[in-house]
C-alpha cells in the first residue's frame, strides 16, 4: 500500500509537470496556433460553401475541413477539382500553411522536444505558471537536499541561484523544478519567481546580509508570505524571530529535512539541545494521501524514531495517546523529535497530494 501510494504521488507530478510545461508552450505560442486553427476552420467553411455551388460538395462541413488541412501539407484528398475558384485552395492553402508553420510550429516542435534548448527566458516564464508555491534561494549543497525534499513532499519550488554549480542544476531541473540564474537580492528576480503568489520562501545561502536583504524584500512585495532564513549567528536569529517574525534558524543541528518541513507548512519550534541533540516539537494535520493512517501511535514512534505527545480528532485532544491508537486522515499530531526524523514524518505525511 505504501509503495503504491508513493509511484501514485510520483505519477502525479510528472503529469503536472508535464501538463504546466504543455500548457505554458500552447500560451507562448498561442497566436500561430489561433491564426492556424482560423485558416484550417475558416478554409474549410469556405470551401464547402464554394465546393456546394459548384457541384462538388464535400459530405459535410467536418470533411471540408479535413480536406483544407490535407490540401494544407500537400495531401490532397479526392480528385483536382475543376471549378477554378477550388483550384485555387490547392494553390493558396499550402502557402499559408508553410507561411504559419515557419513562423512558430518549426519552433514549438524544437522547445517541446528538446527541453534543454530552453534559456533562462523559459525558467522564467515556467515560474510564472506557479501558484502558492515555495521559492528557495541558494543552491548550495544544503539547499540543494531541501529542494530534493520538497520535491518528495510533492511540493512546488522555484530555485534562485546566481553563481550555480553545474551538477546540481542538472540534477534540479531533472525533477522538474525551474532555477532562475540571477541575483536575488535584485527585486525582479523574485518576481520573476512568483513572489507575490508564493507561500513560503527559504534562504540557504551562507550570507547572513544576503539572506536577510532578500527576506525583507520578500516581505515588502508578500506580507503573507512565511520567511524561512538559515542564519549562522544563534542569537541574530533569535533577533529576527522575535523583531520580524521570520522563522530563523542557526546552522547549528539543522539539517535539510527541517528546512523542508517548515517549508512545506509544518508548524515547528525552534530547536532545542538535549543530551547534545538538536529536539524540536511540531504539529501537522494528517493528509488524506498520507502514509500514516492506519498505523498506531507506536508504530509512529518506533518507525521515526520520535514521540507523539498528543492527538487531536473531532472528539477533542489526547494527551500522551496510548500506543495502541489508530492513527487516521484528519488528526492533528504533535511529536518531539530530532528535526531530520520530523522531516521524514513530514514528507511521508504527504507524498502522493
Amino acid at each position: 500500500m505504501t509503495m503504491n501510494k508513493l509511484k501514485q504521488g510520483a505519477w502525479r507530478r510528472k503529469l503536472r509537470a508535464s501538463w504546466r510545461d504543455t500548457w505554458l508552450l500552447m500560451r507562448e505560442f498561442r497566436w500561430p496556433l489561433t491564426f492556424f486553427g482560423v485558416a484550417i476552420i475558416g478554409g474549410g467553411a469556405l470551401y464547402f460553401n464554394l465546393a456546394s455551388l459548384a457541384g462538388e460538395a464535400s459530405k459535410n462541413l467536418g470533411e471540408a475541413m479535413y480536406q483544407v488541412l490535407g490540401m494544407t501539407f500537400f495531401q490532397p484528398i479526392g480528385d483536382f477539382p475543376r471549378a477554378w475558384y477550388l483550384e485555387v485552395f490547392y494553390f493558396i492553402m499550402p502557402v499559408i500553411g508553410i507561411g504559419i508553420f515557419a513562423h512558430g510550429f518549426a519552433e514549438f516542435g524544437v522547445l517541446f522536444f528538446n527541453r534543454r534548448a530552453r534559456g533562462k527566458e523559459w525558467e522564467m516564464a515556467v515560474a510564472s505558471t506557479f501558484n502558492n508555491h515555495i521559492i528557495l534561494v541558494g543552491l548550495g549543497h544544503l539547499g540543494y537536499r531541501v529542494v530534493r525534499n520538497l520535491h518528495l513532499m510533492n511540493q512546488d519550488v522555484v530555485v534562485i541561484e546566481m553563481n550555480p554549480k553545474a551538477d546540481l542544476v542538472s540534477s534540479v531541473r531533472k525533477l522538474g523544478v525551474p532555477v532562475l540564474e540571477d541575483d536575488a537580492v535584485r527585486e525582479t528576480t523574485i518576481e520573476a519567481a512568483g513572489v507575490a503568489r508564493a507561500r513560503s520562501i527559504v534562504l540557504c545561502t551562507q550570507n547572513d546580509s544576503l539572506n536577510l536583504q532578500v527576506a525583507l524584500k520578500a516581505r515588502s512585495i508578500n506580507p503573507l508570505i512565511h520567511v524561512i532564513v538559515r542564519i549562522f549567528d544563534d542569537d541574530f536569529a533569535l533577533a529576527l524571530k522575535e523583531q520580524f517574525g521570520f522563522t530563523a534558524m542557526s546552522a547549528t543541528g539543522m539539517a535539510a529535512p527541517a528546512f523542508a518541513a517548515i517549508a512545506a507548512g509544518t508548524d515547528m519550534t525552534s530547536p532545542i539541545t538535549v543530551d547534545g541533540q538538536a529536539m524540536s516539537l511540531a504539529r501537522m494535520t494528517v493528509d488524506l494521501y498520507s502514509l500514516l493512517p492506519g498505523m498506531t501511535v507506536g508504530d509512529v514512534e518506533g518507525k521515526y524514531n520520535l514521540s507523539v505527545v498528543l492527538v487531536r480528532d473531532k472528539n477533542g485532544a489526547d494527551q500522551h495517546p496510548a500506543a495502541a491508537r489508530k492513527i487516521n486522515a484528519g488528526d492533528v499530531l504533535a511529536v518531539f523529535g530530532g528535526p531530520v526524523e520530523i522531516g521524514v514524518l513530514t514528507r511521508d505525511n504527504c507524498p502522493g497530494r
